[in-house]
Order: C-alpha cells, then sequence, then structure tokens
C-alpha cells in the first residue's frame, strides 16, 4: 500500500520551474527512487578512469566531476531545505547560483571515485531523513527561493533533478 507522503506533490507545492524534475518522477513510492538511485549512479559512474571524468562535451560545459559535484550541492541545497521546512521553519530559504556554486567548488580536482563516495553517502543521509519524517512533515509547506515549497515536492526535485543529470550524461557525454 502506498503511503501518500510518498506520492508525487501537487503543483502548489513547488515552484514551476522544478517541474522539469518532478514530471520525471513517475514512480509511486519517491523514497524508493532515493534509494534505486544510488546504485544507478554507481552503475554509471563507477568504471571511469579519471581522465574520462575530466571529458566535457563543449569547451564551456562542465566536466564529468563538475555534473557530479553540481548534484552533490544540489543534494545538499534540496536536502537542507527539506530539512529546513520539515522542522517548521518559517523564514524563507535563499536560492542558490548552480554555476557560482560549481565555479568555486573545486570538484574537477576531486578524483571520480572520491565523488562518487560522498554522493552516495549524501544520498543515504538523506534517505535516512526522509525515513524518519513524521506523515505531518511531508506535507509542511515553506518558501524556498521566494516560493511555496513542501516537503514532498523538496524530494521528488532531488530525485528529479539527479534523473535530469543522468539522463545529460548518458545522451551528451555518452555514457
Amino acid at each position: 500500500m502506498l503511503v501518500e507522503e510518498f506520492s508525487k506533490p501537487n503543483a502548489d507545492e513547488y515552484a514551476a520551474s522544478f517541474e522539469r524534475y518532478v514530471s520525471l518522477i513517475t514512480e509511486p513510492d519517491i523514497q524508493k527512487v532515493l534509494h534505486r538511485q544510488q546504485q544507478e549512479m554507481t552503475n554509471l559512474l563507477a568504471e571511469l578512469d579519471d581522465d574520462r571524468a575530466g571529458y566535457r562535451y563543449e569547451p564551456e560545459k562542465w566536466t564529468i566531476r563538475e555534473v557530479l559535484g553540481h548534484i552533490i550541492d544540489a543534494e545538499r541545497v534540496f536536502g537542507y531545505r527539506a530539512l529546513c521546512i520539515a522542522r517548521g521553519e518559517q523564514a524563507p530559504l535563499a536560492a542558490f547560483d548552480e554555476n557560482e556554486y560549481a565555479l568555486h567548488a573545486g570538484s574537477d580536482a576531486v578524483p571520480l571515485a572520491e565523488l562518487l563516495d560522498e554522493f552516495r553517502s549524501l544520498r543515504e543521509s538523506h534517505i535516512a531523513m526522509f525515513r524518519h519524517l513524521p506523515a505531518v512533515a511531508w506535507f509542511r509547506i515553506g518558501t524556498a527561493n521566494e516560493k511555496p515549497t513542501s516537503v514532498r515536492a523538496l524530494a521528488h526535485i532531488m530525485a528529479g533533478h539527479v534523473r535530469h543529470h543522468m539522463k545529460i550524461l548518458k545522451d551528451l557525454y555518452h555514457l
């Protein structure tokens, strides 16, 4: 039986700009999707050597390591927002500029295997956080990036963001 809080959020629970991520999640249980993505990311990236992980499909685009670094940064931001809203935070949560974060992250200097371990560890911590939330917390609405946002929407955004970038890695980086 599906638990309602794990189901897809309503469109009024997140900014319209995140629809591109939320729409990518068609499975009924977000917890299972979040868990499964750890292995999917490992399967996609684990066999790459560091030379290949420095590939850019165009000169100004991120390397594979930088894409994974971006995924990690976004995962942290979405997870922090989910935690704050789940705990009843009423203060607006700031936007983040992913390009500025990527510029200053230094991800391209980190071995791909370490970035992959970081992603898996971070995702595991978010899975545990979501697993331990009371049902009512999933429906709490806060403000992130000046828009109403629910915890269950953030879980879907988190998973959809990873799915979006995994597709880019497959299609444009030829993984």
